[in-house]
């Protein structure tokens, strides 16, 4: 029999040769032994397939040039192990991988090689496996041991900065070739240090370091959303900053702190005397900072909650506040018309404490008038389902007072599950707008009665003195001084005339929603020129000018444009310029007819165009103003309103003032 490492070089090179010819196969052959053996849900990364080419390489190197004793373990790897650890597989799982080689490398490899060559082979497979499990034990309670730490930092933590404090103490406790570390975590556009221990800690703490999300080492992590290592940073390009330089840092290792597709933060550990970290420190840096991430996703959701929290109560404090010191009286009664809630306002009105009323019922509370007349709207309300609004009901007097109006809601309130579980009920004192309206009919009879004196009564007179100035006027004796008095009489007798008119235009136009018209087809241009002719004889100093073109013809209420024109020509007169003359324009627009009327006096000011239409209103001061009661335009825009038609005025600073009705033609 051959000692090791007297092995037949043929033998050894067929065996070595056939694992390197064959490592496909085997490694698909393993494949699917593994994925009939292994757990639910495993995942392929868990597995030791990306380390399974590197080991059948390294098991042929060790068939064709066999180690010395006691070096075979050295060429074992560690990560997979630390994958099944960070899978949280236990140490079987790499036992049956491994052993699921084993059976795979000798069913297509049985011929091949003597017996020496397997026996070495087989001492490959079991000091891996003795690696492994090794490894497996040594890494699981090194990590048992720093998560338990962390769990108590978690516990005992008031705050974010303090638990990552004391997690990267942790990991420099639990790993020697740690000389530093750092956590930066999100905010807005850019990446703020909120913990750090060892190389440099106070100063870059002190720096408040803030770095954009997208610059050097940091940013680069952030976003490839994946670990990354730095082998020497005084010299790598994306690392600028110069307190890693000055420090000597060598070996950085980042990885990025994400909770599902959202970025938390990054986190950095580094190392002054190594140039790589090994697999095991990367896997307990990557463990270390899933519990981070879970500390600082639970406080965010502390943090909301304590938020929403503190909002509906604040929310529900003004609620309260509203309910308590709302004038109105408002409750909320359950089904056996129990109060449930009521607020002071209504609590007086029953003549109890509002304490007193909770959990008592309405007939209890309620007077029994109030009970009586309100109870059988509750239970429609519980019954059908929908409000009833509007419920107006006077009071008797109380201690001699006046008698008061309310005016009653009444609503179901349901639960989620659409079910009526109450009532509520707004209760408003209606009594004020009660005497307001009472005061409010009073007045409009009030205007009625005014608006038939002066529609009748006072006509009638008037009437007897404008007949009488003009049988007066004919008489031949009468002298000079004499007939200027009479035409004086006249003159004042149709002005007043005038003002009785505009007054019972504006009352009926209040009265009615708007004045009222009976079209006819009409003629502007004679209508104008006729109104313009007895206008004249009132105005005899005056020159009136009439500029007509196109079509006239409309459905218009003849009556009613008559006063339009008379309306503005006496505007016209009374604020222009003497001896300026008035000139009165229709205009053939198409589908409209335009009337304006100009004058040259002083110009209106702007602030008092927007109110000439107002009723009451003067567009000038003085003796002007108070040739008539201000009605004139209103009634002008009111006649264009009825029409369907508008009004508009321009005054220019030259003193040109344009009065403008737009009527449409009807019909």
């Amino acid at each position: 029999m051959q000692e090791k490492g007297e092995h037949s070089s043929d033998e050894t090179h067929d065996l070595a040769d056939s694992l390197r010819r064959h490592r496909e196969d085997i490694l698909r052959t393993w494949e699917r032994a593994v994925a009939e053996h292994q757990p639910d849900g495993l995942a392929r990364e868990a597995l030791l397939h990306d380390d399974l080419p590197g080991f059948l390489e390294r098991m042929a190197d060790v068939l064709e040039h066999p180690p010395a004793e006691g070096q075979l373990a050295r060429f074992i790897p560690d990560e997979h192990t630390l994958h099944h650890l960070e899978a949280g597989l236990e140490p079987a799982q790499i036992a049956l991988e491994f052993g699921l080689l084993r059976r795979c490398i000798h069913q297509r490899l049985a011929h091949v090689g003597g017996f020496a060559q397997w026996a070495l082979l087989h001492e490959c497979i079991d000091q891996g496996i003795l690696r492994a499990t090794s490894l497996y034990t040594t890494m699981r309670d090194r990590m048992l041991e720093a998560l338990e730490r962390v769990s108590e930092a978690a516990v005992t933590s008031q705050d974010v900065d303090t638990f990552l404090f004391r997690l990267l103490n942790i990991l420099q406790e639990c790993s020697v070739s740690v000389d530093g570390a750092a956590i930066l975590l999100s905010e807005k556009a850019e990446l703020r240090l909120r913990a750090a221990v060892g190389l440099g800690a106070r100063e870059a703490m002190e720096s408040n370091l803030r770095i954009p999300l997208d610059a050097g080492l940091t940013g680069q992590v952030a976003t490839e959303r994946r670990p990354l290592l730095v082998r020497m940073a005084s010299t790598h390009p994306k690392v600028r900053s110069d307190l890693v330089r000055r420090l000597g840092v060598r070996a950085i290792y980042s990885v990025p702190l994400l909770q599902g597709e959202r970025l938390i933060g990054v986190a950095h550990m580094g190392s002054r005397t190594l140039f790589d970290f090994t697999p095991s420190d990367k896997q307990l840096f990557r463990t270390l900072m899933t519990r981070a991430i879970n500390f600082i996703v639970k406080a965010e959701l502390i943090e909301q909650e304590q938020a929403a929290r503190a909002e509906a109560q604040r929310l529900l404090s003004l609620v309260d506040a509203l309910v308590e010191t709302c004038p109105v009286g408002l409750s909320l009664v359950d089904r056996e018309l129990r109060f449930i809630c009521i607020n002071d306002t209504l609590a007086r009105l029953n003549g109890h404490p509002t304490e007193q009323h909770l959990g008592r019922p309405l007939r209890e509370m309620a007077p029994d008038w109030v009970a009586a007349l309100i109870e059988p709207c509750f239970r429609r309300v519980l019954e059908e389902g929908t409000p009833i609004c509007n419920h107006e009901f006077t009071s008797p007097p109380w201690k001699e007072g006046p008698e008061q109006h309310w005016l009653c809601h009444y609503y179901p309130v349901s639960n989620t599950d659409g079910e009526v579980d109450g009532v509520g009920c707004v209760l408003v004192n209606i009594t004020q707008q009660k005497q307001v309206e009472a005061e409010l009919r009073r007045a409009g009879e009030l205007r009625e009665r005014l608006i038939g004196v002066v529609g009748h009564d006072l006509r009638n007179p008037l009437n007897a003195i404008s007949i009488s100035a003009g049988l007066l006027r004919r008489e031949e004796n009468l002298g000079a001084d004499a007939q200027r008095a009479v035409e004086r009489i006249r003159s004042s007798a149709a002005r007043m005339a005038r003002m009785l008119n505009d007054i019972l235009d504006f009352a009926r136009s209040n009265t009615n929603g708007g004045l009222p018209v009976h079209r006819e087809r009409v003629n502007l241009h004679e209508l104008c020129r006729s109104a313009l002719e007895e206008l004249q004889v009132t105005y005899a100093n005056q020159r009136l000018e009439l500029d007509v073109q196109g079509d006239g013809w409309g459905w218009w209420d003849p009556d009613r444009l008559t006063q339009v024109v008379g309306n503005l020509v006496s505007n016209a007169v009374q604020h222009g310029r003497e001896g300026a003359p008035v000139r009165v324009e229709v205009r053939d627009e198409g589908n409209d007819v335009l009337l304006a009327v100009h004058n040259e006096g002083e110009p209106i000011a702007p602030e008092l165009r927007s109110s000439l239409f107002q009723p009451f209103r003067h567009g000038a001061t003085g003796k002007a103003s108070s040739r008539s009661v201000g009605l004139g335009l209103y009634i002008v825009q009111q006649v264009a309103l009825a029409h369907g038609g508008e009004t508009q005025v321009s005054s220019s600073e030259s003193g040109h003032t344009v009065f403008t009705v737009r009527l449409p033609r009807g019909g």
